[in-house]
């Protein structure tokens, strides 16, 4: 059994609903019309990945609280609409004095989103035919 299971369905156009751990569903619309596009949703993900790592990482450096973490993403696309480029604006509560470029690569390190990306990590991909 994978650590990670998705079912997906998509009964016409562009929506797929997706069904993660038996537990929680996800719509993405290609479109944007029904839910989040997928390149919406990886950038949520990053973030919502980046921010626990963050905090982790400020503990291991001594900071026991950063308090309120605010964070704008700013994600760019290419002529293809795939992901070109994305970008953290993140406020926290608390003062990282000189410790914050030391926080911040730690918290890349922690996070698992970004070393997958950073892995171009790839699906193996099996497709059945006439399966219905």
């Amino acid at each position: 059994m994978a650590d990670i299971e998705v079912s997906s369905t998509c009964e016409e156009g562009y929506t797929v609903t997706n069904v993660i751990d038996d537990e929680w569903e996800l719509v993405v619309d290609a479109l944007s019309e029904d839910g989040p596009s997928p390149n919406q949703v990886l950038a949520a993900d990053y973030i919502s990945c980046y921010i626990p790592a963050l905090r982790v990482a400020a503990d291991q450096t001594g900071y026991d609280d950063l308090g309120a973490v605010e964070a704008e993403v700013a994600a760019d696309l290419d002529d293809d609409d795939d992901l070109e480029a994305v970008a953290f604006e993140i406020e926290v509560e608390a003062d990282l004095g000189d410790d914050v470029e030391e926080i911040v690569e730690l918290g890349e390190e922690i996070c698992h989103v970004h070393s997958a990306l950073q892995d171009e990590l790839h699906a193996e991909i099996t497709l059945h035919d006439d399966a219905f």
